[in-house]
């Protein structure tokens, strides 16, 4: 058995770059994708392809724009909101951009429980961060070119 004390330090190096890749692989495949309902598709449009694309239980992202918001909120079908709970339940992140809800197009009273504001590149983002203070990063994606993809639509 090789001890710790045993290994140079050069070999811990190699350890950790061998390792790197393998970690940041297994991270990015542990989120899905980004799904837009509002723009050009559908909620049932984006909902369907987000738990099309991520059958097991791989996180995924459907940002919610207007007109499609209503499905997010009281007022939706129930068809909607069966498809809403189904995305919930296969590990979906509901979302809306906080600028909807500051300029009054999206309603917040009426949003169901769970959905998550997400505020775009308009506003000033520390430098060298990539969340806002009081963001919950589990609630958003890992990826840097979906969660850019995300704060550019909400801009």
């Amino acid at each position: 058995m090789v001890s710790s004390r045993s290994l140079r330090p050069w070999h811990w190096l190699v350890a950790l770059a061998l390792a790197a890749p393998c970690s940041s692989a297994v991270w990015a495949a542990a989120d899905g994708g980004l799904y837009i309902a509002g723009a050009g598709f559908s909620f049932q449009e984006a909902a369907e392809r987000g738990l099309e694309q991520n059958p097991g239980s791989n996180r995924f992202f459907l940002l919610t724009l207007p007109p499609e918001a209503g499905a997010l909120g009281a007022r939706a079908t129930p068809a909607q909101q069966r498809l809403r709970e189904r995305v919930v339940a296969a590990n979906g992140v509901l979302l809306v951009c906080q600028r909807d809800l500051d300029n009054g197009r999206i309603s917040a009273d009426g949003l169901a429980a769970g959905v998550v504001p997400v505020r775009g590149n308009s506003a000033a983002l520390p430098v060298g961060q990539r969340y806002f203070a009081g963001e919950n990063p589990a609630n958003l994606p890992s990826a840097n070119k979906a969660l850019r993809r995300l704060r550019s639509t909400c801009a």
